[in-house]
């Protein structure tokens, strides 16, 4: 049933943007405070997500003079701790988007989402989104931003190799690794595997294996056959043939493959959209297509969402609630993800970026979306699996690795960690 409007309003946190909403002051005829404390995610003082949020929320406060929203945005490295520790003194914010929101759902600190957005808020969201933030069956995380994974490759290098056109299989990958590593290029595939974001790069190779972190019920399944073959194909065919550069894969990190991609000096690799402004910007020129499967293109690509949620603790429901729907407006959505290269949440909003010319860049992106699996979000172990996977899976691809024993070892933990906490 959809809620009824007070004359009170509320605050939200964007997606994507780590953000903090807390609450002080009292309801009713008196004035609301809402506090929100949101990831950057711009790269200089010029795009900060700050000036994003700080013009929103002047935008919502001349229409509703009665509340106040005050915005902190911190980079990722800080604001998942920043939240954690606002939370754990007994003062969390009003709202805060940040990178996962099953433990504080789990302790029953936050807001199902049906209590706070308008239904016509709530049926726009892309499905499997809104499933994602589900914590056993309930919504209380609220997605932000997405994006998803391509392959990007350097045409220049492709050329100079003799590759007339990007790969469709691994073994095409593999082939067009051998020749890249040929002409001198500095790294033929890179591998991120470095404990910035190794979660992701494995996921991705997971899936296009045919496999993933879980089953179609849940169930981890980090030491599944296919994923077995998996790593042991990325070791002997990539890592042993020395076809991923002259880092560890192991010690390679995100952003250090980023910019090496910029820089000219790599020939593919698996990206998501803010690489393309980095790429554009050193003049590379790159090209775009789906991720290499075992066998062609796989069945789902990798995507990731950041979210938004509402802590109970101050109440300020009706304001909060209030707030978000304005938040996700199409027109505020769209600006967010044009800002920052990042994939709408939103039907409306994905409906007119796939409809103008100006988001072209990212039609690939958004082309992958509906078929993208995220990671197991709705589990409050994930958060610990996730770390380890950071820490382990570069062994994996070492010489000295053991890809099925360290599978093993990671869905030991795994599980282990999913009993500890009851099951989701």
């Amino acid at each position: 049933m959809q809620r009824r409007r007070t004359g009170t309003i509320a605050v939200v946190s964007a997606l994507g943007m780590t953000v903090f909403l807390g609450g002080c002051g009292s309801t009713g005829s008196s004035d609301v405070t809402l506090r929100l404390v949101a990831a950057d995610y711009g790269d200089s003082a010029a795009n900060s997500s700050q000036k994003y949020w700080d013009g929103l929320v002047r935008d919502y406060e001349s229409a509703h003079p009665g509340v106040k929203v005050e915005v902190s945005v911190y980079p990722w490295t800080d604001v998942d701790r920043k939240v954690k520790e606002m939370a754990d003194a007994g003062d969390p914010p009003d709202m805060a988007q940040i990178g996962a929101y099953a433990d504080y759902a789990d302790q029953g600190m936050l807001y199902k989402a049906d209590d706070l957005l308008s239904i016509p808020v709530q049926a726009d969201f892309l499905g499997q989104l809104s499933e994602a933030g589900q914590l056993r069956h309930v919504q209380y995380g609220i997605p932000f931003a997405a994006s998803t994974r391509v392959l990007f490759y350097n045409k220049t290098l492709f050329g100079r190799a003799g590759i007339t056109k990007p790969p469709t299989t691994w073994a095409d990958l593999a082939a067009d690794a051998e020749a890249l590593k040929a002409k001198g290029v500095k790294y033929p595939y890179a591998l991120p595997l470095g404990p910035e974001e190794a979660q992701a790069e494995t996921l991705q190779w997971l899936l296009s294996g045919g496999a993933g972190y879980t089953d179609d019920i849940g169930t981890y399944t980090i030491n599944s056959p296919q994923n077995a073959e998996t790593f042991t194909w990325l070791k002997d065919e990539l890592v042993g043939k020395d076809l991923t550069g002259p880092v560890a894969p192991g010690k390679l990190n995100r952003a250090q493959a980023f910019s090496a991609f910029a820089a000219g000096e790599v020939g593919m690799l698996n990206g998501h959209p803010t690489l393309m402004q980095q790429a554009a910007k050193k003049g590379v020129d790159f090209g775009m297509v789906p991720v290499p499967g075992r066998n062609g293109t796989p069945k789902a690509t990798m995507g990731v969402t950041d979210w938004m949620m509402a802590f109970k603790k101050h109440g300020h429901k009706d304001e909060i609630g209030d707030f978000l729907d304005f938040v996700y407006d199409q027109k505020n959505v769209l600006a967010f993800s044009r800002e920052y290269d990042l994939l709408p949440v939103t039907s409306s909003a994905s409906d007119a970026m796939s409809a103008a010319d100006r988001d072209k860049m990212l039609w690939p992106f958004l082309e992958e979306l509906p078929l993208a699996q995220l990671y197991p979000f709705g589990k409050t172990s994930w958060a610990k699996v996730s770390a380890d996977v950071k820490k382990e899976i570069g062994r994996t691809v070492s010489p000295e690795g053991d890809p099925t024993a360290i599978l093993n070892q990671l869905q030991t933990t795994a599980s282990d960690a999913e009993s500890t906490r009851g099951g989701e």
